[in-house]
């Protein structure tokens, strides 16, 4: 599979654009914080059959380069409109992990008309609370310190810890991925997730379908948060899994590929 790049505030941004441009759905992949595109390679080599398909790597990561001292959630909008503009994309629905899901929110904000449907997975609308943004603060003191050490410590605990053997090679290869990540871009993705504002009325407005998809072992996302507002859009749907951290994608593949598909078909038969 091919990488792409345009130059987004004079920087470089990696992407792929696979599939054919006459499919008929075209679905946006989003990553989470310190993951790359390749995260979706499973995904991106089967739906490209089928629909085309764009991947990002965001602001500061993978191939991408570090735009600024913060990465807004508003920012990476703006870079993830600039892909769209570049590959003549007028709708797409999104696929957004966890940050990647903060992402998709902002966009369906700046930009509603593009937005056939949102796929909220182990993400939600909600700001961090005070206590959150003062966890984020301390967590970039970590990393100017020992940005390594944070890594190695923080991608396995977001797996289910039933699913720590059977992932091992999984773990290792995310987490690999993640040591080549600037310290810098780590610390402007927090301090951009800290300071993301409140998209509960782009759920409460939104006149597409969204999906909420959840793990019952997951300490980031609590459960009851992701369904309450889940109640909000006029159509929404939740797919709850039972040994299931945060990474829903890697830990139960198969029926995420499924359910997802599912779902972007009946994004674009939405009225």
């Amino acid at each position: 599979m091919v990488h792409r790049q345009i130059l987004f505030e004079g920087k470089k941004i990696n992407y792929q654009d696979e599939g054919a441009k006459e499919s008929i759905a075209t679905v946006v992949f989003l990553h989470g914080f310190m993951n790359d595109l390749d995260i979706w390679h499973y995904y991106v080599r089967d739906y490209m059959k089928l629909a085309r398909v764009i991947a990002i790597d965001l602001l500061g990561h993978g191939e991408s380069e570090i735009v600024s001292d913060v990465h807004t959630m508003e920012l990476q909008a703006e870079m993830v409109k600039a892909v769209l503009d570049q590959a003549e994309v007028s709708n797409c629905m999104f696929i957004g992990h966890s940050m990647g899901g903060y992402i998709a929110l902002a966009f369906a904000q700046m930009f509603p008309d593009y937005v056939k449907g949102i796929c909220l997975l182990h993400s939600h609308s909600l700001p961090d609370r005070e206590d959150q943004k003062q966890e984020r603060y301390r967590v970039n003191d970590v990393v100017r310190n020992n940005a390594s050490s944070f890594i190695v410590n923080f991608i396995p605990n977001l797996f289910a810890k039933s699913n720590a053997e059977r992932l091992h090679t999984e773990i290792e290869n995310i987490k690999d991925s993640a040591l080549k990540i600037k310290g810098e871009a780590i610390i402007a993705a927090e301090k951009g997730m800290a300071l993301r504002t409140s998209k509960i009325s782009v759920l409460s407005q939104a006149n597409f379908p969204v999906l909420f998809i959840l793990g019952k072992q997951d300490t980031r996302i609590p459960v009851e948060l992701a369904f309450a507002q889940a109640m909000l859009p006029a159509q929404s749907e939740v797919l709850l899994l039972e040994n299931v951290g945060h990474m829903a994608h890697i830990e139960e593949r198969e029926i995420i590929k499924r359910r997802l598909w599912s779902f972007i078909v009946m994004c674009y038969h939405h009225e």
